[in-house]
């Protein structure tokens, strides 16, 4: 089932999420199934609980889109992140691009380091600590700031940010449009 993707100016996204029990979790398979859908849907290439409304420690990456006649040899991954914890960031931060599902129509340039190194969860419980470089290490850390109530527009310098206000303020308004369903904050 395709979920509605929570858009920027919902309380959720700023929430650090939740540790879960992966054997206790209800319908856990089923809510990684959904997400999967939704991201394939929306065209994203990860997606965190948060974005579909979640304050759980949960993200889904799938970066083998990246694979082209450009990047013929790069190797994606697809892979279920939780209760993911970063324990290092390594090398020299590099800027690349950065777009969110939640944050349609806006993309700008994040500097993040090349290298990861974290342990998380599967599905199935079971526990790994991996290293991760270049592209796979910037999506991993990007969703991963989702759980953490962090969005990519967070690490811009002071000037960007400003010059984004008023495209975030639409989007928090509910004032843009996307070719997936969005849930806008309705305040009381």
């Amino acid at each position: 089932m395709v979920l509605p993707i929570y858009a920027y100016g919902q309380p959720v996204l700023k929430e650090e999420g939740a540790e879960i029990d992966v054997t206790a979790y209800p319908e856990l398979n089923a809510l990684i199934e959904n997400m999967w859908e939704t991201m394939r849907t929306a065209k994203g290439v990860g997606l965190a609980a948060q974005q579909v409304g979640l304050g759980i420690k949960l993200f889904v990456i799938d970066t083998t889109p990246y694979k082209d006649e450009d990047h013929p040899d790069f190797i994606g991954i697809r892979k279920v992140f939780i209760n993911a914890h970063i324990l290092e960031e390594s090398g020299e931060e590099w800027a690349f691009e950065e777009g969110c599902l939640s944050i349609p129509d806006l993309r700008a340039e994040v500097d993040r380091p090349p290298k990861i190194e974290i342990e998380y969860e599967n599905e199935l419980g079971e526990k790994f600590k991996e290293t991760y470089e270049g592209l796979n290490a910037r999506v991993i850390q990007h969703e991963y700031d989702h759980t953490m109530g962090v969005l990519f527009v967070d690490h811009l310098k002071p000037l960007k940010k400003r010059m984004i206000q008023r495209k975030l303020e639409a989007i928090r308004k509910g004032q843009v449009e996307a070719e997936y369903r969005l849930r806008f904050y309705r305040s009381k």
